[in-house]
């Protein structure tokens, strides 16, 4: 079980489209959860792993050069 509080008028939309719609506020919720949460958990892995990156102290380098080594231009 989750509660959560929603900020500004996310809770008067949610409340909305459940009352136009005769769904329950709970399955938008769902909804939400069922087509963003891969794409939020990449966001975040990724953001993750671009500072671990930073942190390292290796040199990036150009995505030609990548092109290059990895022989994806033939």
């Amino acid at each position: 079980m989750l509660s959560v509080r929603l900020q500004g008028d996310f809770e008067d939309r949610l409340r909305n489209l459940s009352e136009k719609t005769n769904r329950t506020k709970a399955f938008y919720v769902k909804e939400l959860f069922n087509r963003h949460f891969e794409e939020l958990e990449d966001i975040y892995l990724a953001e993750s792993a671009l500072e671990e990156f930073k942190q390292s102290g290796e040199k990036a380098i150009s995505l030609n050069k990548m092109r290059t080594a990895l022989d994806l231009d033939n």
